[in-house]
């Protein structure tokens, strides 16, 4: 049988040992210094002129000194010299100058690994979690990157009723929430002081359709093919641009978004009888058609029968007679 423990080394009482107690308090000496196992340092290369009793480190692989030859080792001073341990795997130790919990395997002292398959209730990186903030960080920034392509990050919620959103706090407090809150429907949500909520942005998830609850302002300039194109609509849903605009030799047009389209045109009436204005663009309805006569006589102008696709345009003097002149014309009506 061995004079030692099979794990800790300790030394057994011998059958009729002589002072038992030296061997009894050197068992002590090694349990203090194994037993909730706190190190100073495991940087320290030279030991200390003048170490505290009982204190212990880590050494390294190039520890000099009275700690010569003793890389890897768990020193601890016991009053008067120098006694050296040869950690095993599983050992534990919580290194105070760094905060670090360590554990020793593979032959060295590493880092205290994460759980299997890196689960854990909480995780902290510089801040507290909780039972509600599960993963907390605190840091002047959070980096998230692509593995060699894409990225995303994903808020997943259980119910169309609940939350899947991002939150933005002025000392705790709520300022802006964009995201899918209490529906499916994106939003983005601004607040002054956390407790009243204006909904500036809603995106439909049934049609895609963008709603302005709180109107808009442009202050700079609007282009783009969705400003300026072709106008369309369905079920009286804006599906186009904004504007739409052409001009021929039957005049100019201006159509916008709501339906509304303008016709205007300069010709020239006839003595002989009305003249036809073809529109440029279509209605939907005989419009409403208006002009004047561009003469500085006193002259009037008349519009005869209105269609979908024209217009009778004459114009008069005074005494009644038609005249040959220059007229401008205006039809507003629909598009659709």
């Amino acid at each position: 049988m061995s004079d030692l423990s099979a794990n800790l080394s300790l030394p057994y009482l011998a059958p009729a040992q002589a002072q038992k107690h030296v061997t009894h308090n050197e068992a002590l000496l090694r349990l203090d210094a194994l037993v909730q196992l706190a190190v100073q340092s495991r940087n320290l290369s030279e030991p200390p002129a003048a170490p505290a009793p009982g204190a212990r480190y880590l050494l390294p692989a190039d520890a000099g000194g009275a700690w010569s030859g003793q890389g890897g080792a768990l020193a601890f001073w016991d009053g008067s010299a120098w006694q050296f341990l040869a950690p095993g795997p599983g050992w534990r130790a919580f290194v105070l100058d760094e905060a670090a919990a360590l554990v020793w395997q593979g032959g060295d002292w590493q880092e205290m690994p994460l759980p299997s398959r890196g689960q854990m209730l909480e995780l902290g990186v510089n801040a507290a979690p909780d039972a509600v903030n599960r993963l907390a960080v605190a840091s002047e920034a959070t980096l998230l990157s692509h593995a060699g392509a894409g990225h995303q990050l994903k808020i997943n919620k259980a119910a169309a009723e609940d939350a899947a959103s991002l939150l933005f706090q002025s000392g705790w407090s709520g300022r802006a929430e964009m995201g899918c809150a209490g529906g499916d429907d994106f939003t983005v949500k601004v607040s002054d002081d956390g407790a009243n909520w204006r909904t500036g942005l809603s995106v439909s998830a049934a049609t895609g359709v963008a709603h302005l609850p709180q109107g808009a302002r442009v202050d700079g300039a609007l282009c783009g093919s969705g400003v300026l194109g072709t106008v369309a609509q369905a079920a009286g849903e804006s599906t186009g641009a904004l504007l739409e605009q052409g001009s021929g030799a039957a005049g100019s047009y201006l159509r916008l978004a709501d339906g509304t389209q303008l016709c205007w045109h300069r010709l020239t009436s006839s003595a002989a009888g009305a003249v036809g204005w073809s529109y440029p663009a279509g209605f939907a309805a005989p419009p409403v058609v208006s002009g004047s006569c561009a003469s500085g006589a006193a002259q009037l102008l008349s519009v005869g029968a209105v269609a979908v696709g024209s217009a009778e345009i004459s114009a008069w003097d005074l005494s009644g007679a038609r005249v040959a002149t220059a007229c401008a014309v205006l039809a507003v009506g629909r598009w659709v």
